[in-house]
């Protein structure tokens, strides 16, 4: 059941409202700093070792039972950007209605009613992870995972890109995807929030910002 769970959790199906954000690639396609399967690896090799990191210690946590107001605050303060702050909560709110459906637990009520604005992504994911009784270490996979297939399927879209090409460079990363979700676990088991891996990503603030200021895009993110 845990490994059912895992894969619907992590697929790109599930309604948790991921498909409708680019995770920054629209705004780093605008700018020219995405432009070809090349500059895509690099782009999400930078994401998972920032983004990607601070979501799977956050989604660990939370999935191995740690305060999830705390984790909250933790996930606020390492989340810069007005912008996305708002896309994590929004995704947060998006994520646990679908989980509630699918895995009733007193966890996931727990939340809705302390953060009927929603509460941050990746706490959502981990304590969605534990009510499907995923573990730690697959909540900190599914989240590192997450970080990057987003942003490559908005490539396809957003540039035309072969899909079996950007297929190839998710599946490249797949050491560093369990490189990086083993660095989160190993922090989300020591149980202080504060100690989470708390890594920047600064023009991704910037592409937030700026993309939020659009009158069109084919994004909400």
């Amino acid at each position: 059941m845990t490994l059912a769970a895992l894969l619907l959790l992590a697929d790109g199906r599930f309604p948790a409202g991921g498909h409708a954000h680019s995770g920054g690639a629209e705004a780093a396609v605008r700018a020219g700093r995405v432009h070809d399967g090349a500059s895509m690896t690099a782009f999400l090799t930078g994401r998972l070792h920032t983004t990607g990191l601070v979501a799977a210690a956050l989604a660990a946590s939370a999935a191995a039972g740690q305060d999830t107001a705390v984790l909250d605050a933790a996930a606020e303060a390492r989340t810069p950007s007005p912008a996305l702050r708002a896309t994590s909560r929004r995704l947060g709110r998006q994520l646990l209605r679908a989980a509630r459906a699918a895995w009733p637990h007193h966890r996931l009520d727990r939340i809705a009613e302390a953060f009927p604005r929603g509460a941050h992504q990746p706490v959502v994911l981990g304590t969605a992870a534990l009510a499907a009784g995923v573990t730690p270490a697959q909540a900190a996979s599914a989240a590192a995972y997450e970080s990057v297939n987003g942003p490559a399927t908005a490539c396809v879209r957003l540039l035309g890109l072969d899909p079996y090409e950007v297929a190839a460079a998710l599946a490249g990363l797949a050491p560093q995807l369990d490189a990086v979700a083993a660095t989160a676990l190993e922090a989300a088991l020591r149980g202080d929030p504060d100690a989470l891996p708390a890594a920047s990503a600064p023009l991704l603030d910037v592409y937030a910002e700026e993309h939020h200021s659009w009158k069109v895009r084919l994004f909400a993110s």
